[in-house]
């Protein structure tokens, strides 16, 4: 259902009244940092750069770029993680409204406008993420999706989602790429960390990113907190945002992927320790570090391949 228009011009000044920062936590993203800047003019009131030591000419570029908006960069001496990262760019920002996002990122026209309005005229909310697409238009995993429990990652892990229809409850997977677009704004468990809108003062409640997770799984660590603190997370389906994922990371799938499962285990212990008591939680930790195991050997392998052909 289409919002009223009394009710988009209340979205509207209650987004003129705040101010916008944008964190972009940058890692060699090469020419994709400046067409993510690009795409912010004229949407944000200042962009924070936190670099996580890059080796590559990223940061030249955007400088040479020269664009039309405040922009601070801040360069560490080494790759501190992108929680760490987000915290120190979140620490600098002066806006009322605080957006992580990607490098990888290229925000359409407006959509910065619509998510503040979306996340300003609701004040039980707390985070608000737009509509991931992939290049090709479609919609990407991950930009809405329940809490990957361990039982859903299970599901999801062994394509156990083919009982799905017999049994829709048990083997529900966690991503909702696949479901249709709400008709508007709606309140999801959990949103990608590529686009995290969040309000000042629900970071202030909840805490910042924990910083314990190098790489993966922080977002969704942050999506629970925000609603055990009872603040809701929000979807809007109508901000886009072009999302090409793994750019920062696809020269060491490896050491990503360790990164990733070792989030997945922390992610557990913090928040299903209670539901899977002793032995279940050992099963689960075992079953995501063999997920590990399967997939280093199939990159090895890949790669092996990939040498023998050229």
């Amino acid at each position: 259902m289409k919002l009223h228009t009394e009710q988009v011009l209340q979205q509207r000044e209650a987004y003129v009244s705040v101010t916008l920062t944008v964190i972009v936590v940058n890692f060699n993203a090469g020419r994709h940092i400046v067409d993510c800047a690009t795409s912010l003019v004229g949407q944000c009131h200042e962009l924070i750069v936190i670099d996580n030591a890059s080796s590559d000419d990223s940061l030249f570029l955007l400088e040479q770029s020269k664009l039309l908006l405040t922009t601070a960069i801040v360069r560490n001496t080494h790759n501190m993680g992108f929680a760490a990262a987000c915290n120190l760019g979140a620490e600098r920002a002066s806006g009322d409204l605080i957006l992580f996002l990607n490098p990888d990122c290229v925000v359409a026209p407006g959509t910065l406008a619509l998510l503040s309005a979306a996340l300003t005229a609701d004040a039980s909310a707390g985070m608000a993420g737009g509509l991931l697409l992939n290049t090709d238009g479609s919609e990407q995993a991950g930009g809405r999706r329940l809490v990957p429990t361990p039982w859903r990652s299970l599901v999801r892990a062994f394509g156990l989602q083919r009982f799905k229809t017999r049994y829709p409850r048990l083997f529900e997977g966690y991503d909702l790429h696949a479901h249709p677009l709400p008709n508007g704004t709606a309140p999801v468990e959990a949103i990608s960390g590529a686009c995290m809108l969040v309000r000042r003062d629900a970071l202030i409640s909840v805490g910042p990113l924990d910083e314990g997770y190098f790489m993966h799984c922080e977002d969704l660590d942050w999506c629970m907190r925000f609603w055990q603190k009872g603040w809701r997370v929000l979807f809007v389906p109508n901000a886009p945002i072009t999302h090409l994922k793994g750019v920062c990371s696809r020269r060491r799938p490896i050491l990503v992927e360790c990164y990733k499962h070792k989030g997945m285990v922390r992610f557990y212990r913090k928040f299903f320790r209670h539901q899977y008591p002793g032995v279940l939680m050992w099963l689960v930790i075992s079953a995501v570090w063999l997920r590990f195991v399967i997939l280093t050997v199939a990159l090895l392998a890949k790669r092996v391949l990939h040498s023998a052909l050229n």
